[in-house]
């Protein structure tokens, strides 16, 4: 079984330059990569790579061992600017209905499967009574949860996620990581750009990024104090727990009014 992404000496960006070089990277089925950083770190860039959107500048990107695009009806993507939103006029249900698309074909007519996953996609992220509410009539938090059906009722062998947790609630986020479970245990993957670092602690992987590879391995060796310094600018305070470990931002470095430190929730940081 080929690996679902694969990355050698890969440099991504845009026409000959470069945000991010040398990245290696080998995602096996059933597998989650998280791609941590702030904006302009190179995580966007290295997803539409992955994608197809983008050429690489140098170096090999393999998707579901073949070339990155060419796999449209076995990839779910997540963007942060989705298509659906400047289009005219939709229903929640027309947008989850997308994500059958690809697999149907042009002509091809929705089956009893096919809408039993749109349904089950709506209410697995809380939204069945939306269904048949105008796009453009819901709230942020409301249309990325209708997305994020979308990619649940597509059913693909990878999902690529671009800030998939932006504007929702804890209810929200809390269907977003079921999402993700389920995927993962019937066997996809799941490559996320976020800047959430306690969603990257759940996953197998995660590349730090910064116009550069930070750190890239495990969420235990890659989420430390001293990388998130050098990735953020941000000091964090760990708290050790029998199970895992909490990361806390105390402050920015040199942030100091009359002597105290400012507040800062990671969850209020926007890529």
């Amino acid at each position: 079984m080929s690996a679902a992404v694969e990355c050698a000496h890969l440099s991504v960006g845009y026409g000959q330059h470069a945000v991010v070089e040398g990245i290696d990277v080998v995602l096996e089925p059933g597998q989650a990569l998280a791609l941590v950083g702030t904006n302009g770190s190179g995580k966007s860039t290295l997803l539409k790579t992955i994608m197809g959107l983008i050429d690489p500048i140098a170096g090999t990107c393999r998707v579901l061992g073949g070339q990155p695009g060419t796999q449209h009806a076995r990839v779910a993507y997540l963007g942060q600017a989705h298509p659906s939103r400047s289009v005219l006029p939709l229903q929640a249900l027309d947008v989850v209905k997308m994500g059958r698309y690809a697999s149907l074909g042009l002509f091809g007519r929705a089956g009893t499967r096919d809408r039993a996953l749109v349904r089950d996609a709506l209410e697995q992220m809380g939204i069945g009574h939306l269904a048949a509410a105008p796009l453009r009539s819901l709230s942020g938090g409301q249309q990325q949860r209708v997305f994020l059906a979308q990619v649940a009722a597509r059913e693909g062998d990878i999902l690529v996620l671009d800030e998939p947790t932006a504007g929702l609630d804890l209810s929200g986020a809390a269907a977003y990581r079921d999402l993700v479970s389920k995927a993962l245990a019937r066997g996809a993957s799941v490559v996320t750009a976020t800047h959430d670092i306690a969603d990257a602690q759940t996953c197998d992987q995660v590349v730090l990024l910064a116009g550069r590879i930070v750190a890239q391995g495990t969420p235990q060796q890659v989420l430390t104090a001293d990388h998130l310094l050098d990735a953020f600018g941000i000091v964090l305070q760990s708290v050790e727990h029998q199970s895992h470990q909490d990361l806390i931002i105390t402050e920015l470095p040199h942030a100091h009014d009359h002597g105290h430190g400012h507040e800062h929730d990671h969850g209020h940081r926007h890529d």
